[in-house]
């Protein structure tokens, strides 16, 4: 959540929404979301301060991957979980309705 805070709060995302719609997203995103509790540390992107985002996503059993990380996009599928750009995955999700 704070990575998120940290990255929403760039001004690059001025231009797309305001800062207190962004604010009130990771209120209403942290009430909703479910807390993951990391068992296993890994070490296998080539960033890794990447690694964290395989280790939540293996330990809470999650569908895919959404970045724009080329170092998380290399190594997709893994352990059977999609890493996809964001623009795939909402072409996705759109497709499937």
């Amino acid at each position: 959540m704070k990575e998120l805070n940290e990255v929403l709060s760039r001004e690059k995302f001025d231009r797309y929404l305001l800062r207190e719609e962004r604010e009130h997203f990771l209120d209403a995103l942290l009430r909703e979301a479910t807390l993951v509790e990391i068992t296993e540390r890994l070490h296998i992107c080539r960033d890794p301060k990447d690694d964290k985002f395989l280790e939540l996503a293996t330990c809470g059993r999650a569908a895919c991957i959404v970045s724009g990380d080329e170092h998380l996009l290399e190594l997709s599928p893994f352990r059977g979980i999609p890493i996809m750009t964001p623009d795939v995955f909402l072409t996705s999700l759109l497709a499937a309705r």
